[in-house]
């Protein structure tokens, strides 16, 4: 799904976006590119959102906050929309996703909206694979499997709601190797919020992902979970806000930015 896209840059993963040419998950694309989440509300809530992702910097890892009425980010992606340029988008009106996920959201009233790009941990899965880690969501074709947990997000405004987190299997021999390389990367995530028993912090069932597809989990493995920039789709359920337009889980917009250019040497 992804391998003729993996050599493509940015802008070409956004033009693509926006000629409908991809509309899927976007894992594996644009090899060395900053991948990031999006968030677009109304201005009145413009800065609570700035403010909540000041305070949960590890779900919500602030790249990039265009203007009321701006939808290029000038520094991430300069000449992007993105209305248009993401694969696939959620609409979130007072809380419930509309049925269906649309490729643009050119005819929405976008008039009144702020945009924020988040940080997304697909950036560093390059780093990952180069290291000799598996990818099993990529091996297996599938969206990473995302899941909402009982860790509390601290509220800011009328804003609040848990941390979502994606997972990915790691070879227990391996979890401290993988841990030090993410932390690399606190922009687009950073280091694992937990290891091992799912039910720690309030997931019942690996199987049943609430965003994003079930994976394997071979022996001697084990789950790693990361902080994961659906966190704010699970705020717009919990706190039911008048619009929130996000990306699709799964299907990011791409940057024009280089996943070095985002990375720590140093811990």
């Amino acid at each position: 799904m992804t391998e003729s896209w993996a050599a493509a840059t940015g802008s070409q993963i956004r033009s693509a976006c926006r000629s409908s040419r991809i509309d899927s998950p976007t894992a594996g694309m644009a090899d060395g590119y900053v991948q990031a989440n999006l968030v677009m509300v109304p201005a009145s809530l413009a800065d609570d959102f700035q403010l909540f992702c000041d305070l949960n910097p590890i779900p919500c890892p602030l790249l990039e906050r265009t203007p009321v009425g701006v939808f290029e980010p000038v520094m991430f992606a300069p000449g992007s929309d993105i209305r248009t340029d993401a694969a696939r988008y959620m609409v979130y009106r007072y809380g419930l996703p509309d049925s269906d996920k649309p490729v643009d959201v050119s005819h929405e009233d976008t008039s009144d909206l702020a945009g924020f790009l988040i940080g997304c941990s697909f950036t560093f899965e390059a780093a990952m694979a180069r290291a000799g880690f598996e990818l099993r969501h990529q091996q297996q074709g599938v969206n990473v499997p995302m899941y909402r947990t009982s860790l509390a997000c601290r509220p800011a405004g009328s804003l609040e709601g848990p941390m979502v987190v994606s997972m990915r299997p790691i070879a227990k021999t391996r979890v401290a190797e993988v841990r030090d390389l993410t932390a690399q990367y606190a922009r687009v995530h950073g280091a694992p919020v937990h290891v091992g028993d799912p039910a720690a912090i309030g997931i019942a069932d690996l199987n049943n992902p609430d965003w994003g597809d079930a994976v394997e989990i071979q022996l001697g493995e084990i789950p790693v979970f990361w902080g994961c920039g659906v966190t704010p789709q699970a705020v717009a359920q919990a706190s039911k806000p008048r619009l929130m337009i996000t990306h699709a889980p799964g299907h990011m917009f791409v940057t024009d930015v280089k996943d070095v250019e985002l990375q720590k040497t140093e811990i």
